[in-house]
């Protein structure tokens, strides 16, 4: 649920101290609709932006569906004035959440793809979203099919490149295994192969290989499988570190089970929308 505060927000800032081009008289009905093929995200906000100005929002596609050039994403009705003031937020919001999306559906075709048969390779987002945005943008990765991995800090503990440099792989494990509840997964980044089974042996729940090529990532892989079995309990495999849509596939087959991609939201194209009225 989108907060009114936040939505208040938004408009305030796109409509200024005086603006006059959305006095506009009487009713009117509006289409917010697909430029381009894509992945619908963002929905659920757009609708929030419009229902909190008291339009009435008579339908919609779903979060998730897949839409064509022409598609209507969201149809709207009510006075114009308040139309027009949410259309540009809306078309903002629905955009850069369905270019999220889209950009992650490519991704898990691609994960899937490239993997091992029978063996599931997830694609996740990261925690490299913007500020004030999370929330939709991780539903965006979700609609398109991916895993929004941590959404904070508190929901993983992540022992990373600079936690080892200070105490040590085996003792930063320690030291933070001590300080979290029983329930709290914990992640360890390595940086070398040779580090990956060391990681599972300290306890490590998952271990994230950061910036290996493919074949480096298959090597890892097979010693941290090796660990896992002598420690007898799952150890996850993730890769992350520069992975594009295009070397999805490559990663997916070297056993890993997770596929982490920050470029899922920072970067990823805003789906082209219009809005229409009338």
């Amino acid at each position: 649920m989108i907060p009114d505060s936040k939505i208040e927000g938004w408009l305030r800032e796109d409509v200024g101290h005086h603006d006059v081009t959305n006095q506009v008289p009487g009713e009117t009905t509006g289409r917010l609709v697909a430029k381009e093929s894509g992945v619908v995200a963002g929905i659920e906000a757009a609708r929030a932006v419009f229902e909190y100005l008291g339009v009435t929002v008579v339908g919609s596609a779903a979060a998730g569906d897949r839409i064509d050039a022409g598609d209507a994403v969201l149809e709207v009705d009510g006075s114009a004035r308040d139309v027009l003031r949410g259309e540009r937020v809306a078309v903002n919001i629905t955009g850069h959440a369905s270019g999220i999306a889209t950009k992650t559906r490519r991704a898990v075709e691609a994960a899937d793809e490239g993997a091992p048969d029978g063996h599931e390779v997830r694609v996740a987002g990261t925690r490299k979203t913007t500020p004030g945005l999370r929330g939709i943008e991780k539903r965006a990765v979700v609609a398109g099919g991916g895993d929004t991995h941590r959404l904070d800090l508190s929901h993983m503990v992540m022992v990373k490149d600079n936690h080892v440099a200070e105490m040590g792989l085996e003792p930063a494990v320690e030291h933070f295994r001590e300080r979290a509840s029983f329930a709290t997964k914990i992640e360890v980044e390595v940086e070398t192969v040779e580090q990956a089974p060391r990681a599972a042996e300290a306890g490590a729940d998952i271990v994230l290989l950061d910036n290996m090529g493919p074949e480096t990532t298959a090597e890892a892989v097979e010693l941290l499988r090796a660990a896992a079995e002598d420690l007898g309990r799952e150890v996850l495999a993730e890769a992350s570190g520069g992975i594009t849509v295009e070397t999805v596939p490559d990663y997916a087959a070297t056993g890993v089970d997770v596929i982490s991609m920050g470029s899922l939201t920072h970067s990823a194209s805003t789906l082209d929308l219009s809005f229409r009225t009338g």
